[in-house]
């Protein structure tokens, strides 16, 4: 069983507020978009790939064992997906699911840590609203983010939000929305925004969104679902010779994105990091503010002291944090939910 620290709970845990369904893909035609559709599927390729990965010295030294190399042919098995040549437009459907009260643990393993806690949710919320974390968030549906790669390069991008409760949509012309900068002044996010933090804020037990984008990208292009782990056979060798080396998700033959990924594009809202003026950006909601395809953890420096547990632990043991970027930073955490609790593991005897 994991220590507990003086006044800090070892065991303690959040549920998520923010939950995603899959996103489901299907094609259309623009000026069509919201009369005629048919869902995408996958289809498997057989490919002859090249060799593109950098060699050893022994190699490019020998032209004979570096022509050898090269002719060797990469044969590769591949799931992709496209819309037909009839088609001209991608539709992205998902559903977001928003809860009250993230700053209740459902899990602490001590009482007067969960009351701190507790009291401390509810001064932000008084203070605060969750008003910032909630434009972010409504800021990154609006201007859809969460097409990720099938964003790029597209000619028209339209997003339109159900609104289950109020039987109303809400229409953005996401190609407009910053994806950098949230400080933007648009009736429809200010709404958006407005439902999400009174819902956070405990004002309603649950908001129920319906979020459908359209991307114009043309006729017969591909599009990219979320790629399935390709775990490597039980010798640790890696992948069997004729085995597929890229497997698309879908959902009932439809190609689809994972929930995770859309959530990570959601919560992609984190300005206050250290070295925020390197990449000018924001990224997403992590305890050490890691971004795994630049090999950074912005938050993870101790002598910034700028982590999630750092200022989680100092916050909710009734010391001010220095800010209120710190404060939104902590609140978010709560809101993605996770495991925060400690682990004990014992030291291996390496003499």
């Amino acid at each position: 069983m994991a220590k507990k620290k003086d006044g800090i709970a070892s065991v303690l845990a959040f549920e998520k507020k923010l939950v995603f369904s899959d996103g489901y893909m299907y094609g259309t035609n623009w000026e069509t978009r919201e009369m005629k559709e048919t869902p995408i599927h996958l289809v498997e390729k057989s490919v002859r790939g090249t060799i593109s990965n950098r060699l050893p010295a022994s190699v490019t030294g020998d032209p004979a064992k570096l022509r050898q190399k090269v002719e060797n042919a990469n044969l590769q098995t591949v799931d992709s997906a496209s819309l037909s040549l009839e088609q001209d437009t991608l539709k992205l459907w998902f559903t977001l699911k928003i809860l009250p009260n993230p700053h209740i643990p459902s899990a602490c393993n001590d009482e007067t840590h969960f009351s701190r806690i507790k009291a401390m949710g509810e001064k932000y919320i008084e203070e605060n609203g969750f008003k910032e974390l909630a434009k972010r968030y409504a800021v990154n549906i609006a201007n859809a983010r969460f097409l990720w790669r099938n964003r790029v390069g597209a000619e028209e991008l339209e997003t339109v939000v159900f609104i289950k409760e109020l039987d109303k949509k809400l229409i953005f012309n996401s190609s407009d929305i910053s994806m950098k900068n949230f400080d933007i002044e648009n009736v429809g996010i200010e709404e958006l925004a407005e439902l999400i933090a009174g819902t956070l804020c405990g004002s309603r037990s649950v908001l129920l969104l319906e979020v459908t984008s359209f991307a114009k990208i043309g006729n017969g292009q591909e599009v990219y679902p979320s790629e399935e782990l390709v775990l490597g056979n039980n010798s640790g060798k890696g992948k069997i010779k004729g085995e597929k080396s890229k497997i698309l998700y879908s959902v009932n033959g439809t190609a689809a994105m994972h929930s995770q990924k859309l959530g990570n594009a959601i919560r992609t809202i984190d300005t206050w990091y250290p070295g925020y003026d390197e990449i000018s950006g924001p990224i997403a909601i992590e305890v050490y503010g890691s971004v795994t395809n630049l090999g950074r953890a912005y938050r993870g420096a101790k002598k910034d002291k700028k982590d999630f547990y750092t200022l989680f632990d100092k916050w909710s043991s009734k010391e001010a944090l220095d800010s209120k970027d710190d404060e939104n930073y902590v609140m978010s955490l709560l809101v993605r939910g996770g495991v925060f609790g400690e682990t004990e593991k014992k030291e291996e005897n390496k003499e």
